[in-house]
């Protein structure tokens, strides 16, 4: 894998955002996860989502951020309802943000996530993602439409050094490890625990007699992108299903890699959102996916022939 400097500049503007807003919050996430104060609000969106004052605080920044440097649009974030931004009446560009994923994890000091992605309604899909990754050092995941319309994928170090993504092998179910957001006991884990024919597939052993398939677990957006960078070979949700602002950032980052997203029925997911107008905005908001995501359609298919 080699270096490079190849990041559309309105994508490495936006890109740099997400770092500095990271940046603020690191020290911030920290102090909660060494004092136990974790700031934990009620979450009258979401009841069943933990909420933090910081998820609140990204919400509010992402916004004062953003304006200067794009102008109008339709502000979508999982922490408030889509609000019009700047002074068009019917902009463009929608911008979906989920400001802090994992928040609970986040302020244990253990993991955390924040996801940008910028819609033109005009093209019907995305322009730019970034996931951001608040305690790695492979910081960056980006997405974004190049002047001769190609999606193309990054990856970006804290040392700002960016690398291409591109998918670069195809392994068999059995090699492979698939990752779930399996930490909701009953809406994840125990479905998962009852695809009795995925883990038989996962646990069987290669030529030399060695199981080498394995099940893990990864969150929101960036096990897509984890995908992207050849870090696992697939995630899959086939029970309660990724929110948009959890999906999309995730999969255009990974469309632009090579891979593929599925849904249960073998049909690829349409980077198509549905955000032709406000009122559809916001009911996006409200729908979920469930979906196979693999380096290789291949993979992608083998691991859907398996889910009961």
């Amino acid at each position: 894998m080699e270096q490079t400097n190849d990041i559309p500049p309105l994508a490495r503007e936006i890109a740099e955002t997400v770092r500095g807003v990271m940046l603020e919050l690191r020290p911030r996430l920290i102090e909660a996860a060494l004092t136990g104060r974790r700031g934990e609000s009620e979450n009258l969106r979401h009841e069943n989502n933990f909420l933090s004052e910081h998820d609140l605080w990204m919400h509010r920044r992402y916004r004062e951020l953003l304006t200067p440097i794009l102008g109008s649009f339709v502000y979508a974030s999982e922490e408030a309802e889509p609000e019009v931004i700047g002074e068009h009446p019917d902009p463009d560009l929608c911008v979906l943000v989920d400001p802090l994923d994992t928040s609970e994890l986040a302020v244990r000091g253990l993991l955390g996530y924040t996801h940008v992605m910028v819609y033109s309604r005009a093209a019907a899909q995305p322009i730019i993602a970034v996931v951001g990754d608040i305690f790695h050092h492979l910081q960056l995941y980006v997405g974004a439409r190049d002047d001769q319309g190609a999606d193309r994928a990054f990856v970006i170090t804290a040392d700002s050094d960016a690398f291409e993504l591109k998918q670069r092998s195809e392994k068999m179910l059995s090699e492979s490890l698939v990752t779930n957001f399996l930490m909701k006991v009953g809406d994840r884990f125990i479905p998962l625990s009852q695809q009795t024919r995925l883990m038989e597939a996962l646990d069987a052993p290669g030529p030399d007699g060695k199981s080498r398939g394995r099940i893990g677990v990864d969150f929101g957006s960036v096990s897509l992108c984890h995908v992207a960078a050849g870090m696992t070979e697939s995630v899959i949700e086939f029970a309660k299903g990724f929110a948009v602002w959890d999906l999309a950032p995730g999969h255009y980052i990974l469309h632009a890699s090579g891979g593929a997203v599925l849904d249960l029925k073998g049909q690829p997911v349409s980077l198509d959102y549905g955000f032709g107008s406000f009122t559809e905005v916001a009911k996006a908001m409200d729908r979920r996916q469930q979906f196979v995501a693999a380096g290789s359609l291949d993979l992608a298919k083998e691991i859907l022939s398996t889910l009961e």
